[in-house]
């Protein structure tokens, strides 16, 4: 029986395991096409589509499982709350921010796709409050608009 499940590269020191699923083409694939990781992105482009993303997903839940969610108050509630968690989401950022990197250097202005330095991160973390905040709004307006969407 072979063995599927070894140490990543050969290094048992690294603290992670090479499974057929985490080393394969196909998860390398996925994960490369995701905006964090995708090249040619500016730290601006990758928290707006990390945003956009976020503002869509986290609207549903606080409409359906709200407190609210039987009121007729329920469709703006949600997009209440869901741009309080986007505002508490952009606060932790900008905490992890401050305390994470160091002032921008002349270098740092060389490179305009690295998340690694204090200018490129609040350039993401406005990027993905603007994006957040937008999808959020759009999906209120697609939610109040057309009636249909929300399943009784």
């Amino acid at each position: 029986m072979a063995n599927f499940i070894k140490p990543y590269n050969d290094d048992p020191f690294v603290g992670h395991l090479a499974t057929p699923i985490t080393s394969s083409a196909i998860t390398r694939g996925i994960l490369q096409n995701l905006p964090a990781y995708r090249f040619g992105l500016t730290p601006l482009l990758r928290g707006l589509e990390i945003g956009l993303a976020h503002g869509y997903f986290l609207m549903g839940p606080f409409v359906k499982l709200g407190p609210l969610r039987n009121s007729d108050i329920a469709l703006l509630s949600g997009f209440i709350s869901t741009i309080g968690l986007v505002i508490i989401l952009t606060l932790g950022l900008t905490i992890y921010g401050i305390s994470t990197f160091r002032q921008a250097t002349p270098e740092d202005f060389k490179s305009q796709t690295s998340l690694q330095t204090r200018k490129a991160w609040d350039q993401f973390k406005g990027g993905f409050f603007l994006g957040a905040c937008g999808s959020a709004a759009f999906v209120f307006i697609c939610l109040s608009s057309v009636p249909a969407f929300i399943i009784q």
